[in-house]
């Protein structure tokens, strides 16, 4: 009995420790040559331009249900007519918390699940072993150019994601529930800094990260033929989901609230 927790114990530390050399090899792999353009360029609009149908959607309903709260919160325990106070509320906790973790969630499900089950059947087909045999670098082939596309095509979506986001919470607080619209932006734009923003996309990019670079470890880590894929594909989405849910209570604890 006392053997399996320290079994689990060891394994955790020894898939840390993998996961950590992985992640050291892949930034050492931003500044080699040659970079992989071909592959980023595919992985940008793989990461991106497909993704954004799915973010758009998320951030569209995740406003709409904020918005909606914020209303029937200040209508229920403040008052009736301070709902056009929630503006600044509603605008803050989406850019900062709700997009930046929806978009997350969101792509760790669509792309991180497909880096591992790519790399994954390349893995049981032995294609990773043909590189080997050839002098190259698997992770600057494979992961480095899907982590560099990660980390600049979050922030990106997730800038999208707030426009859609507050936009949809206006729409419903100001068009549907008929809530003052000057009062209501006028205290949006007085209470929303420029950092809130830029917090939020700091989260976005550390989330693109750790969705690429996790997708890619469980690819690589891909052992038993299909049956294996789907492990790795669902450790996969499961590992960056949980991933993005503690890397984001860190940095909501210590990023600055104002610059």
């Amino acid at each position: 009995m006392t053997g399996e927790p320290t079994s689990i114990f060891n394994r955790f530390f020894e898939q840390l420790g993998e996961f950590s050399q992985l992640t050291a090899r892949t930034f050492r792999s931003f500044f080699q040559k040659p970079w992989e353009s071909k592959i980023f360029l595919q992985q940008l609009e793989e990461i991106g331009l497909r993704t954004l149908p799915v973010v758009s959607l998320t951030a569209a309903f995740g406003g709409l249900v904020f918005g909606l709260q914020s209303y029937y919160g200040f209508h229920k325990y403040i008052g009736q007519g301070t709902e056009a106070y929630g503006g600044p509320i509603i605008a803050v906790g989406l850019v900062r918390e709700l997009i930046p973790i929806l978009v997350g969630l969101m792509v760790a499900g669509r792309v991180g699940s497909s880096m591992a089950a790519e790399i994954g059947t390349m893995r049981i087909t032995e294609q990773i072993d043909a590189l080997f045999t050839l002098w190259a670098d698997s992770v600057r082939y494979l992961v480095a150019p899907r982590t560099a596309a990660a980390f600049f095509m979050l922030p990106c979506l997730t800038l999208f994601g707030d426009f859609i986001g507050i936009a949809c919470a206006q729409f419903y607080n100001v068009v549907l529930m008929g809530v003052n619209e000057t009062v209501y932006w006028r205290n949006t734009l007085m209470y929303l800094d420029l950092w809130d923003v830029l917090s939020g996309l700091v989260k976005a990019a550390v989330f693109g990260v750790l969705i690429a670079i996790i997708g890619c470890w469980q690819g690589l880590e891909t052992e038993g033929g299909a049956e294996g894929v789907g492990r790795a594909t669902t450790r996969a989405v499961v590992l960056a989901s949980i991933s993005i849910l503690i890397t984001n209570f860190f940095m909501s604890e210590f990023l600055p609230v104002t610059l």
